[in-house]
């Protein structure tokens, strides 16, 4: 389905990153896994290894635009023109408006919205036109409502969908689709910190709180990191090649906007 195409996942050594670049690559694309911990790009690579996939462990803080140009300059010279761009990099944090240290804002904001404004403006030179070129930004369903004490977060990832619609436009031209895919819950380490962070604020225990979650989800469960690479690996075939522009949900109904 994608046999060949050279794809970057940034943040693509643990969770959902790491589940989209295997899901990518069984479906016969080449892909880089670009993330800012060493150990994480290790283990990652060492599983495409084992399934006999091409990989391309790249070590790369996505918030610092001379880092994302060497990188990306380094994947063109290795393998060629970029294809595909999962944009993934992320963080979260509890970060409640009266908190005195603007640090946690600041950090969100930089990686969530600048991080992948500065890969993607980078990728973009090396993404040639009517070559099917592919960019998927993964937001949240937070992208869509507001959490109390997920200010920033919740701000980062409505961007990335105003992102994701003006730079559709702005490229459609060149035949490349720019979407956006909203997880709600993902059994992924990012979540059980979330997960412990809301409970506490609550006052009640994680468990409490992730029974609470998964009682207000219609399917009644988490979805697991493969149900979300499954979807980006059909928004970049060319089955997908007449959408862009959109905010897809995958949350098990947990919103309908």
């Amino acid at each position: 389905m994608l046999a060949n195409r050279i794809a970057v996942v940034t943040g693509g050594g643990t969770g959902i990153g790491k589940a989209i670049g295997l899901a990518l690559a069984k479906n016969g694309a080449k892909v880089v896994i670009a993330s800012r911990n060493h150990s994480h790009l290790d283990t990652t690579a060492a599983e495409f290894h084992s399934s006999g996939w091409p990989v391309l462990p790249l070590q790369m803080d996505v918030t610092k635009k001379e880092d994302v140009k060497r990188g990306i300059e380094m994947v063109v010279s290795e393998w060629g023109e970029i294809q595909i761009l999962v944009n993934n990099a992320g963080i979260s944090g509890f970060s409640p408006i009266d908190d005195p240290d603007d640090s946690k804002w600041y950090n969100i904001v930089n990686t969530n919205l600048n991080g992948m404004y500065l890969i993607t403006k980078e990728v973009l030179k090396h993404m040639p036109d009517d070559s099917g070129g592919r960019i998927i930004n993964i937001s949240s369903v937070l992208g869509k409502f507001g959490v109390p004490g997920y200010t920033a977060y919740c701000t980062t990832k409505h961007g990335m969908i105003g992102f994701t619609r003006a730079l559709a436009l702005e490229v459609v031209d060149r035949n490349i689709t720019v979407n956006t895919i909203c997880p709600g819950w993902v059994e992924t380490e990012m979540a059980q910190q979330g997960i412990n962070e809301t409970a506490a604020f609550q006052g009640i225990t994680p468990e409490e709180f992730k029974r609470q979650a998964i009682a207000a989800i219609p399917i009644k469960r988490f979805l697991e990191a493969e149900e979300v690479s499954q979807l980006v690996c059909y928004l970049a075939s060319d089955l997908a090649k007449g959408i862009t522009g959109q905010a897809i949900n995958i949350c098990g109904g947990q919103t309908m906007v």
